[in-house]
């Protein structure tokens, strides 16, 4: 891929962006740099919400034997035509047959076996009658039916749910309950996945307070680390923070140093004076991009650290959550094994006013959903965060559009 050359080691503090990276290139530059992290063995019990290695292919049958779907009578279908409430017919019941328990009870003509659900069907019998359509007979070992049944009902063929060799769950698949439930049926006891990456968040920022504390004076309450952390664990990251780190080239020097496989910085990105990352990124290993012609996040950046991703997020809330959905958290889902696109739901819905934009810039819109239609939201700053707790979603705006006239279909993102 052919890359504009960007000026992105130059110090632009209070001197503003002379060149700005597009979104197309700021992604390719972060897919160039995906992969897998290595496979990695958990139990059964632990594997839920992780993201399978390889794929899994069954050894078994399941069920492995016949085996009845109601509590009622193993008969021969055969023997039960014509039987009706007005016309019963008497039947012989050689014994019962529990779940787990062998059937060592054939079923001869003119016989029953009472059988439990779950339990295999014994030699000779091919259907199950319910017991509802059964009555007791005149004797301790007899019954009436009342009904009829054909061969094979309610009883469960071997293989029916799971095959020899049928391909059970595919590579890249994010284990969910029922998917633990189905690789235990088939005995799998340790499961394949792709480790978690563990992903650094750095928030900075002499202004902010521990998350949770009630603003007051002239701090505020640092937001984006718990909205960070929270979507590095929706992605199947490792979310790693040990509190506000001070804005001093020395405290961000030694936290982007600490272990991990991708590293967040959160404020300190852009032009101001106080911005250090960008210059400490550029001297320690590689500031590839700084400043992306999208809005808001335009002064994010990324590069290499010790053969890391470190991606340079906006403080502002809404930057922050939009630069690591387009960007960063591209990285983490494509690095725990699951699809780098956006894993919002999408729904083409119609605008119900103009959306404005200008060429030359990605948009990342908020909308709320009005009926069948979309809205664009009246959005004054990046540091609108109820902008995205009123919003149902975002509309991506191309870069060469001036925007989209009202009635226009448009790809929405749900929240």
């Amino acid at each position: 891929m052919t890359r504009s050359p960007s000026p992105a080691n130059d110090d632009v503090r209070m001197r503003g962006f002379s060149h700005r990276t597009t979104v197309a290139d700021a992604i390719s530059w972060v897919d160039e740099h995906g992969g897998y992290l290595p496979t990695m063995e958990l139990p059964l019990s632990q594997a839920a919400g992780r993201v399978l290695a390889q794929q899994i292919i069954s050894e078994v049958q399941v069920p492995g034997f016949a085996r009845s779907m109601m509590d009622g009578y193993a008969v021969r279908a055969e023997e039960t035509s014509g039987a009706t409430p007005y016309n019963p017919i008497a039947i012989d019941v050689l014994g019962e047959i529990l779940p787990g328990q062998s059937p060592s009870i054939p079923v001869q003509p003119g016989t029953a076996v009472r059988i439990m659900t779950g339990a295999a069907m014994p030699e000779g019998a091919d259907s199950v009658l319910p017991a509802e359509q059964v009555q007791e007979g005149e004797t301790p070992d007899s019954v009436q039916l009342l009904g009829e049944v054909s061969p094979g009902k309610n009883v469960g063929q071997p293989g029916e749910d799971i095959s020899d060799g049928d391909l059970v769950l595919p590579a890249h698949r994010r284990l969910r309950p029922q998917d633990i439930g189905l690789l235990s049926s088939i005995g799998v006891g340790t499961v394949p996945v792709v480790t978690a990456p563990r992903v650094r968040i750095v928030v900075t920022g002499d202004e902010l307070l521990a998350a949770g504390t009630r603003p007051q004076g002239y701090q505020v309450t640092d937001a984006n680390g718990p909205m960070l952390s929270a979507l590095v664990r929706r992605d199947g990251g490792e979310a790693l923070m040990e509190g506000i780190i001070p804005d001093s080239p020395e405290a961000i020097t030694a936290a982007l140093g600490q272990p991990a496989d991708i590293i967040l910085v959160s404020g300190g990105s852009s032009v101001g004076q106080e911005d250090h990352a960008p210059m400490i990124l550029a001297r320690l290993g590689e500031l590839a991009i700084h400043g992306i012609a999208i809005r808001p996040s335009s002064p994010t950046g990324m590069g290499i650290l010790d053969g890391r991703m470190v991606f340079l997020l906006p403080g502002n809330p809404v930057s922050c959550l939009c630069a690591y959905d387009f960007f960063a958290g591209r990285a983490v889902r494509s690095l725990g094994g699951l699809p780098s696109s956006f894993p919002y739901p999408v729904r083409r819905m119609t605008l119900s006013r103009k959306l404005v934009s200008v060429i030359g810039r990605v948009d990342y819109a908020r909308v709320a959903i009005r009926g069948d239609q979309v809205e664009p939201l009246a959005i004054s700053g990046a540091s609108i965060l109820s902008s995205t707790t009123r919003a149902d979603g975002f509309v991506v705006v191309d870069e060469q559009s001036e925007g989209m006239p009202a009635g226009a279909e448009v790809e929405v993102f749900l929240y």
